[in-house]
């Protein structure tokens, strides 16, 4: 069986599904149905939907499965979103996990307090 198209393939705008089929009991509807938010997304956009579920919605794993970096799969999350018809929420703190290891690896060290680290992880 062959996945549903949702573009055209002549001028790649959005198909509408007009007949749906019940190879059951043979029954046949016919009418203009909506995809859902689903049918909004491309099939890259489809295939990392899958991988992101298969990851768990962890990007940090999907950076190993994928060989893409952690801004590159968030940049393509937040384009999911937006296809999807939600908006993008703000962005987290420009903190990277980096740093946050560099602030704790200090802590462990003792080259900076508890109090300092809690202001740095804070971003104060």
């Amino acid at each position: 069986m062959n996945n549903l198209l949702m573009t055209c393939p002549v001028c790649e705008h959005r198909l509408t599904v007009t007949r749906l089929h019940c190879r059951n009991c043979d029954t046949t509807i016919e009418g203009h149905f909506e995809t859902g938010r689903m049918g909004r997304l491309t099939t890259d956009q489809i295939s990392f939907v899958e991988t992101f579920l298969r990851c768990e919605g962890k990007l940090n794993r999907m950076e190993g499965v994928l060989g893409l970096s952690y801004p590159t799969l968030r940049s393509r999350l937040s384009q999911l979103i937006e296809a999807m018809g939600f908006e993008v929420g703000p962005e987290q703190s420009d903190q990277s996990n980096e740093q946050r290891h560099q602030i704790l690896d200090e802590l462990a060290s003792g080259q900076i307090s508890s109090e300092q680290a809690m202001e740095l992880l804070e971003g104060a």
